[in-house]
C-alpha cells in the first residue's frame, strides 16, 4: 500500500478543514472590519489605559491586551493568539486524539492490519494526514485576512502575515502530535479526546502564568511559549529556533507513539 491511509485519511479530514477554515476567515474578518474602531478608541480610552495598570501582567499577555492599539497587535494579540493558536492547537489534539483509537474502538484497526501494512505506516500516515486541515487554514485564513485590509488603513505587511502561519505549522503539529500520544496510550476514545482538551487548556494556562513565579521555567514545556505571533506581526521577528525546537518535540511525541502503538493489544 503506497500513502493510501494517508491518502484516505486525508480525504476524510477536507470536509472539516474547509468548514474550520470557514469559520476561521469570518472569525478573522470579524477583526479586520472592526480594527478601526476598537483601536482607535482603546488607544484614545483613559479608561482602557487605567485598566492596564491594575490587571496583572500575565492576565494582559494571556488575552493579548497590551497590543490593541494596532491592526497588527489586534489580530497577534487577540485572533492568533486566542482563536489561531490555543483552539485550533486544541482542535487537532482532540482529532489526532480519537483517530487511532477511534478506529480500534470500532474495529476498523482489525481490518486496516489485515492488509500487508506496517503499524508504523499507519501511525505515520494517519499522522500527517493532520496537514490538510492546517495547510487549507494556512492558505485560506491569510489570504481572506490580506483581502479584508485592502479596504482599511493601514492594511497589514503581507511578509509578516504570511510568515505567522508558516511559524505556526511546527507549533500546530506538535499540539496533533500530543494528542496522537493520547490515542495510543489511553483507553477509549471519548477519555482521549477529552484529556487532549484538558492538557492542551491546561498547558496554555501554565504558558501563561506560572512565568511571573517561582516556577516559570516550568512554562517551557508548553508549546505555547515558541510561537509568538506578536513578534511576527508586531516585530517582524521570526524565531526559527522555537520552531526547530517545536519540530523535534513533535518528532520525539511521534517515537513514544510508535513506540507504544507497535506493542499495544488492539483486542
Amino acid at each position: 500500500m503506497t500513502l493510501d491511509v494517508l491518502r484516505y485519511e486525508g480525504e476524510h479530514r477536507l470536509k472539516s478543514a474547509l468548514g474550520i477554515s470557514v469559520a476561521f476567515t469570518l472569525l478573522a474578518m470579524l477583526f479586520v472590519a472592526t480594527a478601526p474602531l476598537v483601536t482607535t478608541n482603546v488607544a484614545a480610552s483613559a479608561q482602557f489605559k487605567q485598566i492596564m495598570t491594575e490587571l496583572p501582567q500575565p492576565f494582559i499577555e494571556a488575552f493579548g491586551l497590551q497590543s490593541m492599539t494596532s491592526l497588527e497587535g489586534l489580530l497577534a494579540g487577540e485572533f492568533y493568539t486566542l482563536m489561531w493558536a490555543v483552539f485550533f492547537g486544541i482542535y487537532l489534539a482532540y482529532s489526532a486524539a480519537g483517530s487511532v483509537r477511534g478506529d480500534i474502538d470500532e474495529d476498523r484497526m482489525d481490518v486496516l492490519l489485515a492488509n500487508p501494512i506496517s503499524r508504523t505506516t499507519i501511525l505515520v500516515e494517519t499522522f500527517l494526514s493532520l496537514l490538510v486541515p492546517v495547510l487549507v487554514a494556512s492558505v485560506i485564513t491569510p489570504a481572506a485576512i490580506y483581502v479584508g485590509t485592502l479596504f482599511i488603513e493601514p492594511s497589514i505587511a503581507v511578509e509578516e502575515l504570511i510568515m505567522v502561519h508558516v511559524l505556526s505549522i511546527p507549533y500546530l503539529l506538535c499540539c496533533g502530535a500530543i494528542g496522537l500520544v493520547l490515542s495510543v496510550l489511553l483507553n477509549d476514545k471519548d477519555t482521549a479526546q477529552n484529556a487532549a482538551i484538558g492538557v492542551l487548556f491546561a498547558l496554555y494556562l501554565l504558558q501563561s502564568f506560572i512565568p511571573v513565579t517561582d516556577y516559570g521555567w516550568l512554562a517551557n514545556i508548553a508549546p505555547m511559549s515558541y510561537f509568538d505571533a506578536n513578534a511576527i506581526l508586531l516585530e517582524g521577528t521570526y524565531d526559527f529556533t522555537s520552531a526547530g525546537i517545536l519540530l523535534a518535540a513533535t518528532l520525539v511525541l511521534m517515537a513514544v507513539s510508535q513506540f507504544r502503538f507497535t506493542r499495544m493489544d488492539i483486542q
